[in-house]
């Protein structure tokens, strides 16, 4: 006899989400699927991230929203620089002239570029065009970001996030060139450490995020942290300034 499972919430455009906990669990069909339907106007993707919901989904496909239990997080304190990325971030700081972190300076041109990424395992893209209009409309709304990583003028690699009051929200990332993506990711992690964030959500669990530093949090503890931590205030701005490096390194001597 086939086990029975719970039905799927589909939402009409502004109806409200359901509560996390009746996200689809070990057993059913797709673990951590929540809802389908609904829109990906501004208003729905911050009630979405604040209730530590996301959307995901491929071509030709509805709107799916996801909450899984556990959830991938880095905790910004316990980031780990392992030695060949510390020398890439030395080497790179040191470099001014050629190299430069610039933060929502392209932010269009970092979301094509990680979804045009080949993914292991991936024959296509989850980043559809419905998806960069979305992340666009709420990056000209204040909420979300682009760090990007330039070498001789040009992309070299970044990612973009979410950010919503003291909670920063990863979303996806690519490099041209060796290192690129990861360099980004040093940099949001010196920013938030710089301006009080504690954490960064990574949404699933990886091998190469858990080299990181990242750790699976309960969804319960997680979805706690986001409903304090988006009631703070933002940060003052988001830039990076060079001396955000020392939040990793040791402070660059001056000549």
């Amino acid at each position: 006899m086939q086990p029975r499972h719970r039905p799927l919430t589909w939402l009409e455009p502004g109806a409200p989400f359901p509560p996390v906990a009746a996200a689809w669990a070990e057993g059913d069909p797709v673990p951590g699927l929540l809802a389908g339907g609904g829109a990906l106007d501004v208003d729905t993707l911050l009630d979405a991230y604040r209730h530590g919901i996301f959307p995901w989904f491929g071509d030709e496909q509805p709107i799916l929203w996801w909450s899984p239990d556990p959830r991938m997080v880095l905790p910004v304190a316990g980031f780990r620089l392992h030695r060949s990325l510390r020398k890439a971030l030395q080497a790179f700081r040191a470099d001014a002239a050629r190299c430069e972190i610039r933060v929502d300076h392209g932010f269009a041109a970092v979301i094509a570029a990680c979804a045009e990424a080949p993914r292991a395992g991936q024959s296509g893209t989850w980043i559809v065009p419905e998806m960069q209009a979305a992340y666009l409309a709420l990056h000209r709304a204040g909420h979300a970001h682009s760090v990007e990583t330039w070498i001789d003028g040009e992309l070299a690699g970044g990612l973009y996030c979410v950010g919503i009051g003291r909670m920063v929200f990863g979303e996806s990332m690519f490099a041209r060139r060796t290192d690129a993506s990861k360099i980004a990711l040093a940099a949001l992690v010196c920013l938030c450490r710089r301006h009080g964030v504690e954490a960064i959500d990574c949404q699933q669990n990886t091998r190469h995020l858990a080299s990181l530093g990242a750790c699976e949090w309960p969804r319960e503890r997680f979805v706690a942290h986001v409903e304090r931590a988006t009631a703070l205030p933002p940060p003052p701005s988001w830039r990076f300034e060079s001396l955000y490096w020392n939040e990793l390194l040791p402070p660059a001597l001056v000549p």
